[in-house]
């Protein structure tokens, strides 16, 4: 019986080392547009999130703060691959939100009024999306904003993915404003923004890539509208978002097939959900879009794990072939054992 433990001993290192087998670097990554938590510490405030149109998998935030810096994060690591700073605008005051227009600017929302109405305007900043992800500085343009009946306070903005026009949603307990701004913004003067619909309470908000639907979110729910011709359409469809602490943010996939929903506080959790598509409506994305993730439904991608349903990598299951062999190995020789006892 003394060979046992040797038997035992060598099919147990070689399992071990099969499992020691160094990945490469893109079979340890997550994919793109899953579930993901931003690692960053200097984002604890994230409330604002906005597709990229140039890097796919990489979404920008920002902090609701007093500094104008954006940060893109990507999807796939959780980590921050730039940082940019606005140049040519003022101090900011409260941003809230960001998107990005047809014109692939990026639209920086200075909206928010915790006085709700202490400020007879607020402001927009945009810039281009840069072309290369590094820490850099650029020049934006900033406009000031004005509603026409009065001041208020807003955390969501949104810009048409088709005909580039800006809205603002306002934020009140018993329901907001849905505002329009001018068909094109000026820089040299008082952009007038105008109330064509009612919202329920809005933290955020986004424009499928389409620009025929919006989901606007709130703190419990989130909502997602048909629309038409300007305005909402209809009073919408409950959306499955998920228990977030600060619930802040929301944004379409690039592809529309799901919605990112995102909070505040540090190294917070970014939740993607499957879109379901409406009665006789077609299903939305591109063939071949990889599966759901279980983040909102509570599987392993909602328990910060990695598996089938949270989008594993093709990469990893050569992974799984590996462990599966030196799992066999190891049964195989308790087996011989078990026969040469007999």
């Amino acid at each position: 019986m003394r060979s046992v433990p040797r038997l035992l001993r060598g099919a147990g290192a070689a399992a071990a080392l099969v499992l020691l087998v160094p990945l490469p670097a893109h079979a340890r990554e997550a994919p793109p547009d899953r579930d993901f938590t931003i690692e960053d510490a200097r984002i604890d405030e994230s409330s604002g999130l906005a597709a990229s149109v140039r890097h796919p998998g990489v979404y920008w935030t920002h902090n609701d703060q007093d500094e104008p810096r954006i940060y893109a994060v990507d999807s796939r690591t959780g980590k921050t691959v730039a940082t940019v700073t606005m140049a040519g605008v003022g101090t900011p005051r409260d941003m809230e939100a960001i998107s990005i227009g047809p014109d692939g600017d990026l639209y920086v929302g200075d909206i928010g009024d915790n006085l709700d109405g202490s400020w007879d305007h607020v402001w927009i900043y945009r810039f281009p999306e840069p072309e290369v992800l590094k820490d850099q500085t650029v020049r934006a343009t900033q406009y000031v904003v004005k509603y026409a009946d009065g001041p208020r306070n807003a955390e969501a903005l949104m810009v048409h993915p088709k005909t580039g026009r800006v809205y603002i949603a306002s934020k009140n307990q018993g329901g907001g404003g849905l505002y329009a701004g001018p068909e094109r913004l000026s820089s040299s003067g008082v952009n007038t923004f105008r109330r064509v619909g009612e919202v329920p309470w809005v933290t955020d908000g986004a424009f499928s890539p389409d620009g025929e639907r919006l989901v606007l979110r709130g703190y419990f729910s989130a909502k997602e509208y048909g629309w038409r011709d300007g305005r909402l359409d209809g009073d919408g469809v409950p959306v499955g978002a998920p228990f977030q602490g600060q619930a802040e943010s929301v944004t379409y996939t690039r592809d529309g097939t799901a919605f990112m929903f995102g909070s505040e506080g540090r190294g917070s959790r970014v939740v993607r959900v499957e879109r379901e598509a409406g009665p006789g409506e077609e299903p939305s994305g591109t063939p071949g879009a990889t599966g759901p993730s279980a983040g909102a439904s509570g599987g392993p991608s909602a328990a910060g794990g990695a598996g089938a349903d949270s989008g594993t990598p093709k990469g990893s299951a050569t992974t799984g072939f590996l462990v599966l062999a030196g799992g066999a190995a190891l049964v195989l020789g308790v087996k011989r054992l078990r026969r040469r006892g007999d």
